[in-house]
């Protein structure tokens, strides 16, 4: 399916009034001009939505972890303490420490990482994941479409994270070992006031995404019981 093809296929089954995912590839030139950008990052990756690219580097991720989940810095040791004594998202620094090390993060060899919105893009190509903002009415329908063709019981997952791993780091991951589990993410207390209160992230890797491009049409998204959502969506 080209992308003109899906743009016209999701618009058919959610609406105008659903954002356009949101895609993101490293690469070695940048998509938009580098500016400078708050400290948390998802206030600026959520405007993408608003048709604007975003252009990341080691120099304008200002947010230690930040810098961490976008893999252009190794993690600040500062930051085991802060997540479990300033935070207290953890119970302890090592259990932080400890769950860190276990998602074997890899730092990139590319200078940015591009945030564009689908309607944008050239190509599927380079691109790591497709990140959806959506509300429960939205999430519906892609969890209705991501368990279409799969059977497992982590098809679609929750894991700890702050908003930004929430969104790339697992995908990124997952993208690389040719996986197939979508990410509910933005459930970060620090990141939920850089997105609007009724929404949540759903990130889907390439190596998923480009599978849902084929069972799209027969899913249940041009059915009737979604029928009734996209109305709501758009009411």
């Amino acid at each position: 399916m080209t992308i003109q093809e899906f743009i016209i296929k999701y618009r058919e089954a959610f609406g105008d009034a659903a954002p356009l995912p949101v895609s993101f590839a490293y690469g070695a030139t940048p998509a938009a001009e580098v500016k400078s950008v708050p400290k948390c990052m998802i206030g600026a990756v959520s405007k993408v939505r608003y048709g604007d690219s975003l252009t990341l580097c080691a120099d304008n991720v200002l947010c230690g972890g930040g810098a961490l989940y976008t893999a252009f810095r190794p993690m600040p040791e500062r930051v085991p303490v802060f997540v479990s004594e300033v935070e207290h998202y953890k119970k302890t620094k090592e259990m932080v420490k400890d769950y860190v090390d276990s998602l074997g993060i890899t730092l990139t060899d590319k200078p940015y990482l591009n945030f564009v919105r689908v309607d944008k893009l050239s190509s599927w190509d380079d691109a790591e994941a497709m990140i959806f903002f959506a509300t429960p009415d939205i999430l519906s329908g892609l969890c209705t479409w991501s368990f279409y063709d799969n059977n497992s019981p982590d098809a679609v997952t929750t894991l700890f994270a702050s908003g930004c791993a929430s969104i790339i780091t697992f995908a990124v991951n997952e993208n690389q070992n040719y996986g197939r589990r979508c990410f509910l993410g933005m459930l970060d207390p620090s990141a939920r006031p850089l997105v609007p209160e009724n929404e949540l992230t759903f990130t889907i890797p390439m190596s998923r995404f480009k599978e849902m491009l084929d069972t799209m049409n027969d899913s249940a998204l041009y059915q009737k019981a979604f029928s009734a959502l996209k109305r709501r969506i758009n009411k």
